[in-house]
């Protein structure tokens, strides 16, 4: 297969995916997931239908899971595994590949937290490793394309930049959560965060030399910058939102 041939397949599984979730919403109404109201919904990064859509999707997974015996430990296993392999993907050019274990990685940092609610075997050590693996994985994929775009002071610039954003809008969270004060909404939450570089990834090897012969001044991974510029530059800005907020209801509860 080429890495185009991944790209593809990711894209048609999504593609099935949401036309089947059309029908289902045509013929029974939109689907509610507890797991979306409980993260606020969605946002204008990316929708709550998509949310919505993606649950109602991993549903029958999250079945099957629980019928297997599988632990949400091992689900969080597989996801970094997954993780890990994208970024090796991506540093060695290998985008299409990349967004297709992005999107397993991604799938499984969502069932392992569905397969320990069915099960009732949620834990604050599960959510321990579940956080500690996101941050793992978030690392790996950006760290790849650094590797992958060495020679490009520019590119490994903004690859910082959205590295920074990702891990400063979950310190945010975790500092907000340890001084016991309500964690802010804001954007560029991890699955917005992964939906962004996950489509990136996927779209560089189809348009990506197509924009580099047109104009050879852009890299021929220029999608996937974009990508990361976007969760940069929100990111960042809504880390620092975060920041202010957090630091205001400090205030307001001394």
């Amino acid at each position: 297969m080429t890495d185009l041939d991944f790209t593809y397949l990711t894209g048609a599984v999504w593609v099935v995916l949401i036309v089947a979730y059309a029908i289902r919403v045509s013929r029974y109404g939109q689907f509610r997931s507890d797991r979306v109201r409980g993260v606020g919904g969605g946002t204008v990064l990316v929708g709550e239908n998509i949310m919505q859509a993606t649950y109602w999707a991993i549903d029958p997974l999250v079945r099957g899971l629980v019928r297997l015996g599988a632990t949400p430990n091992a689900i969080t296993f597989a996801a970094l595994v997954a993780g890990i392999g994208a970024g090796a993907a991506v540093a060695a050019g290998w985008f299409g590949l990349a967004c297709l274990l992005a999107t397993c990685s991604t799938i499984s940092d969502i069932l392992d937290g569905q397969v320990a609610r069915v099960t009732h075997s949620g834990s604050n050590a599960g959510e321990l490793l579940d956080a500690a693996v996101d941050r793992y994985t978030e690392f790996a994929f950006i760290a790849g394309f650094i590797l992958y775009a060495r020679d490009s002071p520019l590119q490994i610039a903004i690859a910082l930049a959205a590295l920074l954003a990702s891990f400063m809008i979950s310190y945010m969270s975790a500092k907000a959560e340890a001084l016991q004060v309500s964690v802010p909404r804001g954007l560029m939450r991890r699955h917005e965060r992964a939906t962004y570089l996950t489509l990136a990834s996927g779209l560089t090897p189809l348009v990506g030399p197509w924009l580099h012969a047109q104009w050879p001044a852009l890299p021929v991974a220029a999608v996937f910058v974009l990508g990361l510029a976007i969760v940069g530059s929100i990111g960042n800005l809504a880390a620092l939102q975060r920041l202010v907020r957090i630091h205001r209801r400090v205030h307001a509860t001394r």
